[in-house]
């Protein structure tokens, strides 16, 4: 079965600031806490992104845009673009914002076998960017963007979804599935020590 990362770095991050995926905590980049969450699960990555970033990243990475009939419509948009590139089974998606996530939070996510979509959810915030998609949501994902209803937790409304608990995968679940929107919520020199 093969699975494939999709990593978001595509947003305009405004209250960030500069494009979040070149934030960085410690010495790594935030995309490349991403990255190193979602490859020992996967066997491939794809990260989703603007034009204007393309070429910051290095060369052995894969690096997409949205397709170009749903160009800069959000993450839905970044979701599609990489199942029509690539064919998979399922599809493991991580924003590039949450540098806290490590490989074992994905891997616990990996242990649920749905032919929808599973995402987290801790006390009363849903996370439904930190995910598996089938690719059997495809048809419904791409009639979202053809009708621009764009809202993720829309789309998770119509079809199936199983929400898993955050605390299953880590003790630290508020810290751990906190995006990171302002660089002042950075601890600064920090590095990932969220793992138990």
């Amino acid at each position: 079965m093969k699975t494939v990362g999709v990593v978001l770095a595509g947003g305009l991050s405004r209250r960030f600031g500069s494009p979040k995926a070149f934030a960085r905590m410690g010495n790594k980049y935030f995309y490349e806490y991403a990255v190193a969450a979602l490859a020992p699960h996967c066997d491939q990555i794809v990260i989703v992104t603007r034009p204007e970033l393309v070429e910051r990243f290095p060369n052995e990475l894969n690096v997409i845009t949205d397709d170009e009939s749903f160009v800069g419509l959000g993450p839905l948009a970044g979701i599609y673009s990489v199942m029509s590139v690539i064919e998979a089974e399922r599809y493991l998606v991580l924003p590039c914002d949450m540098p806290y996530i490590t490989e074992s939070v994905i891997g616990g996510l990996m242990l649920y076998q749905k032919e929808s979509v599973i995402a987290v959810k801790t006390d009363d915030n849903y996370h439904p960017l930190v995910s598996s998609w089938h690719r059997r949501v495809k048809e419904q994902l791409r009639q979202s963007l053809e009708q621009r209803r764009l809202r993720v937790m829309q789309l998770l409304n119509e079809v199936e979804t199983l929400w898993i608990d955050g605390d299953r995968f880590t003790k630290h679940a508020n810290k751990v599935f906190k995006n990171i929107n302002y660089e002042t919520e950075l601890e600064r020199g920090e590095e990932n020590e969220c793992n138990g």
